[in-house]
């Protein structure tokens, strides 16, 4: 697999989370995540791993609809599409990892990394562009529901029950809601987190 660029999971270029793993267990525990969820989000992992570009797709037409979404991958109104594509890499990576990575500390420190490249403190810095320099937490936590409710059909596409497809989906929607609380820590003062 060739590098993709600005993909840093588990090397010393990746922000350490203030957050320890026990704090990861107990937010674990508040998404109702268990084992099970773990053993689903990898089923989710190959039934997902042939559709990644569809799925972006799917996202990227989202983003390009909403101007207010647009705007964050912009310069003077035009949007960047280097920046687009260069995401569009790290993201799809994402996928595999939200479901085939073991939720460890390296996977704590880049649920840090994520969230601070949304925000004055990192936004721009690894693609080396210009565009808005800080995505609201607003919308962070908003777009929890367009990425959790949009992957559904892609995992009833290879024939699993119905059941497995309802556990994976349920599997994939504790694991977003997890992520993006994670990614709004750089938002916050670490006593309010």
């Amino acid at each position: 697999m060739n590098a993709i660029a600005g993909y840093t999971f588990g090397t010393e270029q990746t922000a350490h989370s203030p957050l320890t793993l026990n704090d990861l267990k107990l937010l674990k525990q508040t998404v109702l995540s268990t084992d099970e969820d773990e053993k689903y989000l990898r089923m989710a992992g190959e039934v997902l791993e042939d559709q990644i570009a569809a799925v972006l797709e799917v996202w990227y037409g989202f983003v390009a609809a909403n101007s207010h979404l647009v705007y964050y991958f912009s310069n003077a109104g035009q949007p960047n599409f280097d920046y687009l594509t260069a995401v569009r890499k790290r993201f799809a990576q994402w996928i595999l990892d939200t479901c085939n990575r073991s939720y460890d500390q390296d996977w704590l420190n880049y649920q840090q990394e994520i969230g601070l490249r949304h925000t004055y403190a990192k936004k721009n810095q690894t693609d080396r562009v210009e565009a808005a320099p800080h995505i609201g937490m607003r919308y962070m936590i908003a777009f929890i529901y367009p990425i959790a409710a949009t992957i559904k059909p892609f995992l009833s596409n290879k024939g699993h029950s119905a059941e497995d497809v309802e556990n994976m989906y349920q599997a994939w929607f504790k694991s977003i809601t997890l992520q993006v609380t994670l990614w709004c820590a750089p938002y916050a003062k670490d006593a309010y987190f």
